[in-house]
């Protein structure tokens, strides 16, 4: 599995844009806390994550950063794939997250609806409009899939 790409600085915004009273949220308080942190197994860092946004935010800063074994560690393992190859995929720029909503089903499911946009390598833009599911289990989010729209 190939390496994660360049981590943003921790004092620089996140990737996935989240924001706190207005002012976007640092890296190290954000995603950082999920992903900088590569001497530890990626399972453990995704025990970490405590509701499903800050799951669903990760896994798109994740994506960015080439995070393959955290990708996969957050995927629930009923529909997780054996392997992603991102880096056999063309490169992709993701641009911004929109969180649309983060609907929560009880206390071991929820939905969030959100809007990826990214740039391929000829410059093509695109966006990724999804509503995804995910479940809790043994105090853990995973990622189950997802409807586009």
């Amino acid at each position: 599995m190939p390496a994660p790409a360049t981590l943003p600085a921790s004092s620089q915004p996140c990737p996935c844009g989240r924001k706190a009273r207005g002012r976007s949220i640092a890296f190290a308080d954000c995603c950082g806390r999920f992903l900088a942190d590569a001497q530890t197994p990626a399972d453990e860092r995704a025990a970490r994550v405590s509701d499903a946004e800050t799951l669903m935010r990760s896994r798109y800063t994740a994506y960015g950063l080439g995070d393959e074994a955290y990708l996969l560690a957050t995927w629930h393992p009923r529909t997780r794939p054996a392997m992603l190859q991102l880096s056999e995929s063309p490169s992709v720029q993701w641009l911004g997250l929109d969180v649309r909503a983060h609907l929560p089903l009880g206390a071991d499911r929820a939905e969030v609806e959100f809007v990826a946009r990214s740039r391929d390598a000829p410059g093509r833009a695109s966006r990724l409009h999804e509503r995804s599911r995910f479940v809790r289990e043994d105090g853990r989010w995973y990622y189950v899939d997802g409807d586009l729209r």
